[in-house]
């Protein structure tokens, strides 16, 4: 059982313990409950915040956790809703050719979740506050709102100069796209989010990476579309099986990160990279390109290659990337890029979904991309991030020996680890946080059934190198107690 598992878990025990607490009742304290269900601090802290979220309990700072009042829902008629029909009708399919949905948040909330005071968190998806450009991004929005205007309806596409700096961006030296190419979303989770759901319906099959990003096949799931996976080798997904995949499926989605893939760290080969949008032009089919990572280069990384968008002449690639890893997770602003009539579909469904993004975020954007601070952000970014790498990877040679990464990638926040063939990964991940270590499991990254154990170890989300020391000590701890 992974640690998301857990969470739900928990929150389905607590919940069916609430009808023995009167409304306003405290609950027992998490002291308590740690000891009670064997579980850690944060897997209480984070189910409890499950079932806030659901209006079932009420935190308090200081005081604890406490039943919730029932609130009073009536219709017009005096008459008490019940709503509990819902749980039928959002299981149903559309029809019996239909893959029903699954809309499973636990793991996305699980890492968005703030983590336990004493928690060393090794499976963030974000920097860490001290590696964000706080003050640079607070002068930038407050620039930008007090501008006439921004307080507006903004362009339903996006700021046009915003939209043609993405452009200059995604395409490099080539100039291929262009502002009228590319849409603002709200981050990059929106912007997969609203390709998927434009470019597969509901039922067909969507070829992704194994392993690939958890979110994404989160997503997948919620739109009802099928993720099938493709493997992978030491230089990105193999061609040759993307090309089988496609015949055997008839899919016409293939969703990638070609750079510094999340979790493995690969870079997809520059022979791969022609012959992925070849394989994808030859099948009637479009290449989700997920480019989350670029500005995520540590110190001593090669020169990037460009985009697959940059090279497509033919609309191949649906670009997708997002300036929220490289700076805060508050700043959820993305960009959508393609060419041709999929671009109205692009923009119908963002528009169905979420109208806009806010003006002065888009605002504060461009004054903070077009200031000196941006490229001082990326350069302390990247020295950072390479002396954390390098300490996690010395720390685990000299802790965790018999755990090597698979590679050491030369961007990004992860570290991708093998666990000993026979060695319970769930068990792993629990004693870890027992430890006071969190670590991601790696089944999560996997549409089917994984090939053996494997790890995932972020960098990014603590203080500094110290706690990075003291976290594999942490682990190995748990590590040897399995």
């Amino acid at each position: 059982m992974h640690e998301r598992s857990s969470v739900a878990e928990l929150a389905g025990v607590l919940r069916a313990e609430l009808q023995r607490y009167s409304p306003g009742e405290k609950l027992p304290s998490s002291r308590d409950l740690v000891a009670r269900h064997r579980v850690s601090p944060v897997t209480v802290s984070r189910a409890l915040a499950l079932l806030a979220a659901e209006g079932l309990v009420v935190t308090r700072p200081g005081a604890g956790a406490f039943r919730a009042e029932p609130a009073a829902r009536t219709g017009g008629d005096g008459r008490t809703g019940d709503t509990s029909w819902q749980e039928v009708a959002l299981c149903a399919p559309a029809s019996a050719d239909a893959v029903p949905r699954t809309v499973d948040a636990s793991g996305i909330l699980a890492t968005l979740a703030a983590p336990a005071t004493d928690m060393i968190e090794l499976s963030g998806g974000y920097l860490h506050s001290a590696l964000q450009p706080e003050r640079a991004l607070s002068v930038a929005l407050g620039r930008a709102g007090r501008r006439p205007g921004v307080w507006d309806r903004p362009p339903i596409d996006g700021l046009a100069k915003l939209r043609a700096w993405f452009a200059r961006e995604i395409s490099g030296p080539t100039g291929r796209l262009t502002a009228a190419d590319v849409l603002i979303t709200a981050g990059g989770q929106s912007a997969l989010n609203t390709a998927l759901r434009a470019l597969a319906a509901p039922g067909a099959p969507v070829l992704v990476e194994s392993p690939t990003y958890p979110g994404l096949l989160a997503v997948a799931r919620a739109s009802g579309v099928r993720p099938v996976p493709v493997p992978m080798d030491a230089d990105g997904v193999r061609t040759d099986l993307l090309a089988e995949a496609f015949q055997a499926s008839g899919a016409r989605v293939f969703v990638c990160q070609p750079l510094l893939q999340n979790p493995t760290g690969t870079m997809l080969s520059e022979q791969r990279r022609a012959e992925v949008v070849r394989v994808a032009r030859a099948a009637g089919a479009f290449v989700i390109e997920d480019d989350f990572a670029r500005r995520l280069a540590h110190e001593d990384a090669p020169e990037l290659p460009r985009t697959l968008a940059a090279d497509d002449p033919d609309g191949t690639v649906v670009h997708v990337c997002s300036l929220t890893k490289a700076t805060s997770p508050s700043l959820r602003v993305g960009a959508l890029a393609a060419r041709g009539p999929v671009r109205d579909r692009l923009r119908a469904i963002q528009v169905v979904d979420s109208f806009f993004v806010p003006w002065p975020l888009q605002e504060a954007t461009l004054e903070f991309v077009g200031s000196p601070a941006w490229p001082r952000h990326l350069r302390a970014v990247a020295a950072e991030l390479r002396r954390r790498r390098e300490t996690l990877v010395s720390a685990l040679a000299t802790e965790l020996p018999e755990l090597p990464p698979a590679r050491v990638p030369p961007g990004g926040f992860h570290l991708w680890l093998t666990l000993p063939s026979g060695v319970d990964e769930a068990a792993v991940v629990r004693a870890a946080l027992r430890a006071g270590v969190s670590v991601a499991p790696g089944r999560p990254s996997y549409a089917a059934e994984p090939p053996g154990p494997r790890l995932r170890l972020s960098f990014a989300g603590v203080a500094g190198p110290a706690e990075l020391v003291e976290g594999v000590r942490r682990l190995r701890t748990a590590f040897t107690g399995c």
